[in-house]
C-alpha cells in the first residue's frame, strides 16, 4: 500500500505514536482503577506497575535508541527486537512476583501481557509481527472485560492502528495480521477462562 498524501501520513503518525502499546496498557490501567479503586487503592496498585513495568520499558528503549542498539523508538529491525521482548518479559515476570508478595494473589492481566509476549518473541524468529496491533487488540479485550461498548471501540481502534502500520511501512500486511491473530487468541483465553477467575 503506497500512501503518498501528507495529511494521511501525518493522521498516521499521530495515531501510531499515541496508541503506542505502552500509552495504550496505560490508559487502560487509569481506567481500570477509576472505576474499581479509591484513589488511594489505586495508587497502590498503578504504582508498582509505573515502576517496575512502564518505566523501565520505556527507559530501556529510549537507552538503547541513544545507543543506537535500536534503530528507532518503535524497535522495527526484526533482529533488535529480540532483546527488547526478553527486557519486557522478565519485567512482567518481575512485576507479578512482587506483586504477588504484596498482595498475594496473581495479577491475571499481566500473567496472560507476559503470555502474550512470550507469544510475540517466538513469532519473531519467523515474522516481525506488530506490536502495535497486538498489545492493542489486548487492550480491547481487557476493555471489554469491564465495559463491551469500549472494548468493541478499541477494537476497532486496533483495526485502525493496524492500518497506520502498513501506511507508514513500519509493518506489512502480513506482519500486522500476524500480530492480531497472536492478539486475538490470547485475547479469547482471557476473556472465556481467566475472567471467571477474577469477575
Amino acid at each position: 500500500m503506497e500512501v503518498k498524501d501528507p495529511i494521511i501520513l501525518s493522521i498516521s503518525r499521530f495515531i501510531s505514536n499515541f496508541f503506542n502499546p505502552l500509552v495504550s496498557l496505560v490508559l487502560y490501567f487509569f481506567y481500570y482503577s477509576y472505576v474499581n479503586y479509591s484513589w488511594e487503592e489505586a495508587t497502590k496498585k498503578f504504582l508498582p506497575i509505573l515502576l517496575l513495568l512502564i518505566i523501565p520499558v520505556g527507559l530501556w528503549i529510549y537507552r538503547n535508541v541513544k545507543k543506537g542498539n535500536y534503530t528507532n523508538m518503535d524497535v522495527s529491525n526484526r533482529k533488535q527486537r529480540h532483546s527488547l521482548y526478553v527486557f519486557i518479559i522478565l519485567a512482567t515476570i518481575v512485576f507479578l512476583a512482587v506483586d504477588y508478595f504484596i498482595h498475594r494473589e496473581i495479577d491475571w492481566t499481566v500473567l496472560m501481557l507476559c503470555i502474550l509476549l512470550m507469544l510475540m518473541q517466538a513469532s519473531n524468529f519467523f515474522i516481525k509481527s506488530s506490536m502495535h496491533t497486538s498489545l492493542n487488540i489486548y487492550v480491547a479485550a481487557l476493555f471489554y472485560a469491564i465495559s463491551p461498548v469500549i472494548g468493541v471501540g478499541w477494537f476497532l481502534l486496533s483495526v485502525l492502528i493496524g492500518v497506520t502500520r502498513i501506511i507508514l511501512k513500519r509493518h506489512t500486511s502480513q506482519e500486522v495480521l500476524a500480530g492480531g491473530v497472536i492478539a486475538i487468541f490470547v485475547s479469547l483465553i482471557y476473556l472465556t477462562m481467566v475472567k471467571v477467575i477474577i469477575f
